[in-house]
């Protein structure tokens, strides 16, 4: 993958809106996206993304659309929220077509380490011998290390299907250090005590960033 100077913007972009998304610490992100192109030209595609809350005890991951009820932050508020992401996202495959490259068709995003990862992949979804569904419960034992036996009988019996078949898929993989951002996170929509707290654990968590980032710099 030949990156652009607009395609490293868009990596910023991405990083800054995902942190303003998330309301507490974190340790880290998952995020999937897929855009398809049909046969009249509009393209079609799906995003979902989780993220680990960060904590002494092992805690499950948090999908995003759990958050507006989670944090109480209203619905079509934090929905602007996810579609801006997904804008960000369709614009970074466009700025690859425009730039000569192949179409992607899907990637997944995460952050972790303070290290900001995306992999392309190329596989045509519209021969997937999986449904959208399928692919989530797949996406999900493979990023989130969630245990098998965490799933029902039926999404097992897919997972074990898809280990036994699963096959070398063709990647291009970037990675670099995260973006330290300073723009305040959609915490601010919820004012009580709790809130405060993590917002404030939150900024801790940003200037550990920046310092990490100098030491890089410096190095």
């Amino acid at each position: 993958m030949k990156e652009t100077p607009h395609m490293r913007k868009l990596y910023i972009d991405i990083q800054s809106q995902l942190f303003y998304m998330i309301p507490e610490s974190f340790e880290k992100i998952y995020v999937y996206a897929a855009i398809m192109d049909q046969v009249h030209g509009m393209p079609i595609g799906e995003m979902f993304f989780y993220y680990l809350p960060k904590g002494i005890l092992k805690k499950k991951p948090v999908n995003v659309y759990e958050i507006p009820n989670k944090f109480n932050i209203e619905e079509d508020v934090y929905s602007k929220m996810i579609n801006k992401l997904y804008e960000y996202i369709k614009e970074l495959r466009q700025e690859a077509i425009a730039s000569g490259q192949k179409p992607w068709t899907n990637i997944t995003i995460s952050i972790e380490d303070f290290k900001f990862y995306i992999e392309y992949n190329y596989d045509d979804l519209t021969q997937s011998p999986y449904s959208n569904y399928e692919r989530h419960i797949i996406w999900r034992y493979k990023y989130l290390q969630t245990d098998i036996n965490s799933y029902n009988k039926k999404e097992r019996q897919l997972l074990y299907k898809y280990l036994s078949e699963e096959k070398e898929e063709r990647k291009d993989v970037h990675q670099e250090n995260i973006y330290a951002n300073k723009k305040k996170k959609v915490i601010a929509f919820d004012t009580n005590k709790e809130a405060r707290e993590a917002e404030i654990e939150a900024e801790k968590i940003e200037n550990e960033m920046q310092v990490n980032q100098i030491l890089d710099v410096k190095k």
